[in-house]
């Protein structure tokens, strides 16, 4: 029994309607839980019996992680909280990176669109309003080999309050005065974009080049002053110049004898003109 009237429960029949059963039906399988502790973890034990194209909602996570395991939790009803299992039969395992970049540019889109809020990327998947963060993506390799499986789990905050959030640099689409906060809406538009998404990805035989220019248009970091915190307890600071055709994003770094790098993976700052580490 749900007794806040500002955040009810997902429709979840009306979500199978439009998603699974409909005319515009892009999803082969949508289940929502009340509670889990992690809808990525929840995909991935059960793999071999799921279809592709399976989602999974939670109301709540206990467990809920972000990148380099994170936790990412709020009060009940008050995020949008699913993970999607992907198969991809016949792809180069070297593009699977790109997944979670595509789901960035799926979000973003949706959040314009729907929520009419300006909603940006912040690399590699970060979802910032205003250079504050609304939602985070985790993928996650479920299987590998020549089919590989992947998880792509992700958290949105939505009418969560100031005292509710984990952090002072995050956001939610209530603070920010989106037009729209209806869970189960903003939950359609986003599947529907990454299922879009993904068969565009599908049709062009997984080639990166139109991602990637369309990735590059709604990054906010290229162009930036950034700091890379690099594995190993390694740092460097200089101006993000590009994403690369692999994903990567560009640095043109304050070392002269480091000169431009190419960063798979790190964490980025975004910084102030005046900031100098």
């Amino acid at each position: 029994m749900w007794t806040n009237l500002d955040r009810p429960p997902l429709d979840t029949a009306a979500l199978r309607r439009a998603l699974v059963d409909g005319p515009q039906a892009s999803w082969s399988r949508l289940d929502v839980v009340e509670q889990t502790g992690s809808t990525n973890a929840d995909l991935i034990a059960r793999v071999h019996g799921l279809a592709d194209r399976t989602a999974l909602v939670a109301e709540q996570q206990d467990s809920g992680r972000g990148r380099h395991s994170r936790p990412f939790v709020g009060p009940p009803r008050s995020q949008l909280l699913f993970s999607v299992l992907v198969k991809f039969p016949g792809i180069d395992p070297a593009v699977l990176g790109w997944l979670p970049l595509l789901a960035g540019v799926a979000v973003v889109d949706s959040l314009r669109t729907v929520a009419a809020v300006d909603a940006a990327l912040k690399w590699p998947n970060d979802v910032l309003i205003e250079g504050r963060k609304v939602a985070g993506i985790l993928a996650e390799v479920a299987e590998h080999g020549p089919n590989p499986s992947v998880v792509v789990g992700i958290g949105l905050n939505v009418t969560m309050t100031e005292s509710e959030l984990p952090v002072p640099t995050a956001t939610s689409l209530a603070l920010e005065n989106a037009a729209v906060i209806d869970r189960s809406t903003l939950l359609r538009s986003i599947l529907r974009a990454i299922g879009a998404e993904i068969d565009s990805w599908r049709n062009s035989n997984w080639n990166t080049e139109h991602l990637a220019h369309r990735y590059r248009e709604r990054c906010d970091t290229i162009g930036r002053r950034v700091r890379v915190e690099l594995p190993g307890d390694r740092q460097m600071v200089g101006e993000a110049t590009d994403v690369d055709d692999q994903g990567r994003i560009v640095v043109r770094t304050d070392d002269a004898d480091t000169g431009t790098v190419a960063v798979a993976a790190g964490d980025v700052t975004h910084l102030r003109a005046v900031d100098t580490d």
